[in-house]
């Protein structure tokens, strides 16, 4: 007996042995339990796993599972005996079940999937994020049976790091840039008022994003909302576009059609590329903006117009209106309330942000899991200038998942037009060769300012005399 005590001890003493050596617990254990098969040991197992505060699993070779402990429950909202004998995937439904089951994966080729995150659907419906690390399961003779997976919830880190980026975010526009943060205070008080708003901006920096922004925190958020593009139709088009036709206005008018400031009644609409509106069509909505009243295309009588103006323009108004390209009356009716967007090379601390809201984008949208991108896309796009702003960025990456075929974004992926662009331009140059230019660009450029005046080139660059000197001749600068 005193034998038989020890040696089960010893064996209980393996088991949990096994668990401390394995950190987040019981794989290797439920691997030597089945080898094992003690009914002691398997009760000890059954109490260690349910104490622990990782969900874990274990599946046959088809999927089923075997086996779910108390924190699997609590995790997923789903009990033990509604989840054993199902299918995995119809009990965590997570983001990669139909493509890149990490569970399948290890049973296949017998490896371990190790820090995997992923995010789950709950019984509620509510999605869960995870940390997953899934391995496989052998008999005594060394033939996977299954698999076993363990499950930690992120909830708690994922809303914490929610509440440190919210101050970056304002609804869908996010941005730490100091301008784009200034934005950020005036919006509710834009919002709040009935004041038509202007918004200026390079094409692809957000404008369109901006100002549905405007419209969904505003009183009017629960009326419609719409958007005229006045430089994609002629101006007849544009005209009974914006305020309707009645019957017989012209061939073919069998019946009346409201424009857009009838279906916007009590909304907002965006006049879209607004520096194209023709000027006939500039006097009309003049008046709109004058005397909140139009008249449709053969009417006899006015309309009133219940309906907040919101123009974006990638043009600058002021300077059209000094050109005779637009109406002074008409801008000043428009410029109430000006924002300026400033495009994405001008706040290039943004593109790490907006780079992982794409990336979490794409996986929801394509089904992937891709973590991130390598340190060298990183570097290249950090030093891209970016025409076509936010919206060139989004693209770019929307390319690269598609060629993706691991976790992380590689160079390969990228656009060959964009890398043969950054090769002509020497920007795939290493970074420490790349600050040397352009420090001695700066340099210069501030000698240039100056006239070539050490001293007061020197005292811009919060540098000294001497040191101006030795940098000088380090880039063979002479003036």
């Amino acid at each position: 007996m005193l034998v038989k005590s020890i040696s089960v001890a010893k064996t209980q003493h393996f088991a949990i042995k096994n668990i401390v050596d394995y950190t987040h617990g019981a794989i290797k254990f439920v691997d030597y339990l089945i080898r094992v098969g003690y009914e002691k040991i398997k009760m000890l197992l059954k109490t260690i796993l349910d104490s622990i505060t990782e969900g874990v699993f274990t599946v046959d070779k088809n999927l089923r599972i075997t086996f779910f402990n108390r924190a699997a429950e609590r995790i997923t909202g789903f009990s033990r005996k509604a989840a054993i004998g199902e299918k995995c995937f119809k009990i965590f439904r997570a983001n990669i079940c139909q493509t890149e089951c990490a569970l399948k994966k290890s049973i296949e080729s017998g490896k371990s999937v190790i820090n995997l995150p992923i995010t789950i659907v709950n019984k509620a419906g509510k999605q869960i994020p995870v940390n997953i690390r899934a391995s496989v399961l052998k008999d005594k003779e060394g033939h996977i049976i299954g698999g076993v997976e363990t499950f930690v919830d992120l909830s708690a880190i994922e809303a914490l790091k929610k509440e440190v980026s919210q101050k970056y975010t304002f609804e869908d526009i996010i941005s730490k840039n100091h301008h784009m943060q200034n934005i950020f205070e005036i919006l509710p008080q834009v919002a709040e008022s009935d004041s038509t708003v202007l918004i200026q901006g390079p094409s692809g920096s957000g404008k369109g994003l901006l100002a549905r922004v405007i419209h969904n925190i505003s009183p009017r958020r629960n009326k419609p909302y719409l958007v005229v593009n006045c430089a994609a139709l002629p101006e007849t088009l544009l005209e009974s576009e914006l305020f309707g036709y009645v019957k017989g206005a012209f061939t073919n008018a069998q019946r009346d059609k409201p424009g857009r400031f009838a279906l916007a009644e009590g909304g907002t609409i965006l006049l879209d590329e607004a520096g194209d509106i023709p000027p006939a069509i500039q006097v009309k909505l003049l008046r709109v903006l004058e005397e909140r009243e139009y008249e449709p295309l053969g009417a006899v009588s006015s309309k009133k117009a219940n309906v907040r103006i919101i123009a974006a323009t990638n043009k600058n108004l002021a300077q059209l209106v000094e050109e005779g390209k637009f109406r002074r009356d008409l801008y000043y009716r428009l410029n109430v309330i000006k924002i300026e967007l400033p495009p994405l090379s001008q706040r290039r601390e943004d593109i790490p942000l907006l780079i992982d809201h794409f990336i979490k984008r794409f996986n929801l949208k394509m089904g992937k899991n891709i973590l991130k991108v390598s340190q060298d896309v990183m570097d290249l796009l950090m030093r891209y200038d970016f025409p076509g702003n936010v919206r060139e960025l989004e693209n770019i990456l929307e390319h690269a998942f598609v060629l993706c075929r691991g976790q992380v974004i590689e160079k390969n992926c990228l656009p060959k037009d964009l890398l043969d662009e950054l090769e002509e331009k020497h920007m795939l140059a290493s970074p420490k060769l790349l600050l040397k230019e352009q420090e001695a660009q700066i340099i210069k450029k501030t000698l240039e300012k100056y006239s070539g005046h050490r001293g007061k080139t020197a005292t811009a660059l919060g540098i000294d005399r001497s040191t101006l000197w030795r940098k000088m001749k380090k880039y063979n600068i002479h003036y």
